[in-house]
């Protein structure tokens, strides 16, 4: 017994939403491997540069003055860094939900 047109064109249009959501799932998948890739790569640029720069004023510090000044320094510099880091991952984290948030919208039923 065939199927009435309307209930092939729903379990047609059902389908093509399940697609689209695996497909898109798949795709925010892959941006944020890619995201995470970016960000562990920075991060050890950014921690290396900071040791660099803590291991050169430790090596240039000849006083207790100038060791406490090092220390302040250095202690400023790895604030502003997870500072400007947790708002560059909060940012990102608004754009992920709002990702999937319209992935979802996209894959419910009008």
């Amino acid at each position: 017994m065939p199927m009435p047109p309307d209930a092939v064109a729903q379990l047609a249009d059902a389908n093509r939403r399940a697609l689209d959501l695996m497909l898109g799932t798949q795709r925010l998948l892959f941006e944020q491997s890619s995201f995470v890739a970016s960000e562990l790569l920075d991060r050890a640029q950014t921690e290396t540069h900071l040791f660099a720069e803590f291991v050169s004023k430790f090596a240039g510090s000849h006083s207790v003055k100038d060791w406490a000044s090092m220390c302040r320094d250095c202690s400023q510099h790895q604030l502003d860094f997870i500072r400007r880091d947790s708002d560059r991952l909060f940012k990102h984290g608004e754009r992920l939900m709002e990702a999937a948030s319209r992935l979802v919208d996209s894959a419910s039923p009008r």
